[in-house]
C-alpha cells in the first residue's frame, strides 16, 4: 500500500466530516494511518482514497460503520470528572424535583446522555439517581444513552463489561450493589438497566422523536465539531431540553461565546448551563 499523501487526507478528512462532523485536517495524518490502515488492507483497497470511494459509492456492506467505529473516538470511564455528578445529586436533581411539584407528571424525569460511547456515562447516571432517590423504582425514569458508533451503542446495551473496563472509576459501593459477576466480567443488573435504553444518533441530524429532557450530559464531544456546527448542536439541544432543564458540558467546555443564553453556571465544579431559562430571562 502506497504512503499516505495529501490527496488521501483530503478524501478521508472530507469523509469524517460527512459521516460524522469531526473536523480532521492534515495534522490528522497519524490518526488516519492508526484508525484506518487496518481496513484499508482487509478491503484490499490501493490507497485510503480507494476506501473513501468503496464508502461513498456503498459497494461494501457495512463498510460505513467500519468507518465510524474506528474514527470515533470512544474515550469513557465510569464517574468521569465525577463533579457533574455531584452537580446533578445536590443542585440539579432538588430543583427539577420542587419544580415538577403539583404537575401532571411529578415523579418523572427523563435524561440523555448525548455522546455515551459504551455506556459508562449513561450508567453512573442511573447509578446517581437511585443514590439520590432511594424510591427510584417507584419513579418513571428513562436514561437514554445515544452514539455515533453502532459498536459502542451496543456495547453499552448488553452492559458487559470486562475487568479493565471496570476498573477504569468504579468503586467496590456501585460494583456491589448495581453489578453481577458473570465469569470474568460484569453485568449491569437488571434494576438499573431497566432504566436506561441506547439508540444509535448522529449529532449532527435533527433530533426528531426525542425529549423533552430534564439534563442533557453533552460532554466531550463538541470539541471536534466546527464552529458553527457546535452552535447548532447545543441550539438544537436546548430545542429538545424542558423549560428549566439543564445541559451539562466537560470540564473544559465553554458556550459564553455564543450568547447571553449560554451562561454558565459552576455547580460542584461542573459547567452547566440553564438555556430555556435564560431565553426567558432576557426578553
Amino acid at each position: 500500500m502506497a504512503n499516505l499523501d495529501s490527496k488521501d487526507i483530503d478524501a478521508v478528512c472530507g469523509l469524517v466530516d460527512d459521516l460524522c462532523g469531526i473536523c480532521w485536517d492534515d495534522s490528522k495524518a497519524y490518526l488516519i494511518e492508526s484508525r484506518l490502515e487496518d481496513l484499508v488492507k482487509e478491503q484490499g483497497c490501493e490507497n485510503y482514497q480507494d476506501l473513501v470511494r468503496k464508502v461513498r459509492a456503498e459497494l461494501v456492506p457495512g463498510l460505513k460503520e467500519q468507518v465510524i467505529d474506528a474514527v470515533t473516538t470512544n474515550e469513557t470511564l465510569w464517574f468521569r470528572d465525577s463533579s457533574p455528578f455531584e452537580a446533578m445529586k445536590n443542585k440539579l436533581l432538588p430543583e427539577l424535583i420542587d419544580n415538577k411539584a403539583g404537575s401532571v407528571f411529578p415523579r418523572r424525569l427523563r435524561i440523555w446522555s448525548a455522546a455515551c460511547s459504551t455506556g459508562q456515562e449513561v450508567y453512573s447516571i442511573a447509578m446517581t439517581l437511585a443514590q439520590t432517590l432511594p424510591d427510584y423504582k417507584d419513579w418513571d425514569i428513562q436514561v437514554l444513552g445515544t452514539d455515533i458508533s453502532p459498536a459502542a451503542v451496543e456495547h453499552a446495551r448488553e452492559g458487559v463489561y470486562d475487568h479493565l473496563e471496570i476498573g477504569r472509576g468504579m468503586d467496590q459501593e456501585h460494583l456491589q450493589k448495581h453489578f453481577v459477576k458473570q465469569g470474568d466480567t460484569w453485568k449491569v443488573s437488571d434494576d438499573l438497566r431497566s432504566m436506561c435504553s441506547f439508540h444509535q444518533r448522529n449529532l449532527h441530524e435533527q433530533f426528531t422523536c426525542i425529549g423533552p429532557f430534564d439534563i442533557i450530559f453533552c460532554r466531550n464531544v463538541a470539541i471536534y465539531f466546527g464552529d458553527q456546527e457546535r452552535i447548532s448542536l447545543f441550539e438544537r439541544l436546548a430545542e429538545v431540553l424542558t423549560a428549566d432543564g439543564w445541559i451539562i458540558v466537560g470540564s473544559s467546555e465553554s458556550l459564553a461565546s455564543m450568547g447571553e443564553r449560554w451562561h454558565p453556571e459552576q455547580h460542584c465544579r461542573a459547567s452547566c448551563y440553564h438555556p430555556n431559562m435564560a431565553a426567558k430571562d432576557f426578553v
